[in-house]
């Protein structure tokens, strides 16, 4: 007698097979295979299925195949129930964290301090900060793109793309977000993407776009001019000819300076220069390498009192109109002499403002 779940079951099984010969399931040439199969099962469960008190014992008043079919229509009703209803892998998946309003007031203040830390240049404290504003108040369009300011602040201008890209995703309309993500790809070497950026800044300003955003845009489509006439002649090494014109003096102010920034980071009107977008700027090197070779001109340039008010107010935290400056003559002149004592044509200011 099978005293065990298994036993039964290997009882049902015997029986099933030998139904299937009578039934006309299987035909008689499967007749020996059938038998050595029972057998086979009857011998490793230590089952006996001639035993016909015992077979009934084990299928009850259904075979095993009238409880199979019972099972199969239990299972097509449960998968028709279930495609009617959010599948347990969608149900299960992680929700986007919904921040407390208690956890928005300590985001906003830790936000508050990173500008702060901007403010005083510690950019590496000022990318904590915004990054523990965004552990409580995940994809916040304003923190992902002052951690963005930060970063490039800091010369992490792959960082500051990648965090300008998703403020751009999650807020098309914060356009000081496509401002950053148009000055990280410029210092990316990226300008066409620069552009691309600072006119997406400019359509969604509307009423054809802040100065600032525009200064960027022709900021890098300049450059993309210069990249593209380079191409053409097949002598990307070969110096600029220079005429009479002189250096883009504007282009070059246009680095100290840009829009305003309420939120962090970045150099402003009246507020501090972007200093990472000057040292990266071709024509202000130039200006260095030329300034540091001639100590007449260094004396020059220090005994000039326009530049010794900009010392002056720069000591201060303060920044001049530096348009202005480099509309004065003497600046003008002193500038040329720093590129190389020739004019040259309408240079392209690389530094994307913002």
């Amino acid at each position: 007698m099978a005293t065990t779940t298994k036993q039964r079951l290997a009882l049902a099984i015997c029986d099933f097979l030998s139904t299937s010969l009578t039934d006309g399931t299987l035909s008689g040439e499967d007749k020996d295979s059938i038998d050595v199969a029972i057998n086979c099962i009857a011998e490793s469960f230590k089952v006996d299925p001639t035993d016909a008190d015992a077979v009934k014992a084990a299928t009850g008043t259904q075979n095993l195949l009238q409880i199979y079919g019972v099972y199969e229509k239990l299972k097509a009703t449960t998968t028709t129930s279930s495609s009617s209803k959010p599948s347990a892998a969608s149900t299960d998946a992680p929700q986007e964290k919904v921040p407390t309003e208690d956890e928005k007031a300590q985001a906003e203040d830790l936000k508050a301090k990173g500008n702060r830390a901007m403010a005083s240049k510690d950019y590496p404290t000022a990318i904590d900060l915004y990054t523990q504003a965004l552990a409580l108040y995940p994809n916040n369009a304003i923190y992902l793109s002052n951690r963005a300011a930060a970063y490039s602040a800091a010369r992490d201008h792959a960082s500051a793309r990648s965090d300008a890209e998703a403020a751009v995703r999650i807020d098309p309309k914060y356009t000081k977000a496509w401002s950053r993500l148009g000055l990280a790809r410029f210092a990316l070497g990226d300008a066409k993407g620069s552009m691309e950026a600072y006119k997406q800044g400019i359509e969604h300003e509307g009423n054809g776009g802040s100065e600032a955003m525009k200064k960027g845009f022709e900021t890098a489509k300049r450059r993309v001019e210069e990249l593209e006439a380079e191409a053409a002649t097949a002598t990307p090494d070969a110096p600029s000819p220079r005429g009479g014109g002189g250096p883009d003096l504007s282009s070059l102010a246009g680095l100290f300076g840009g829009g305003g920034n309420r939120e962090g980071g970045g150099g402003g009107g009246g507020g501090m220069p972007d200093f990472s977008s000057i040292m990266n700027n071709p024509m202000f090197a130039s200006m260095a390498q030329n300034l540091m070779s001639n100590p007449e001109m260094m004396q020059n340039l220090m005994s000039n009192p326009r530049l010794r008010e900009m010392a002056d107010r720069f000591s201060s935290g303060g920044m001049p109109d530096l348009s202005t400056l480099m509309n004065d003559p003497n600046i003008a002149d002193m500038a040329r002499n720093m590129m190389g004592g020739g004019g040259g044509n309408a240079g392209a200011g690389r530094g994307a403002g913002q």
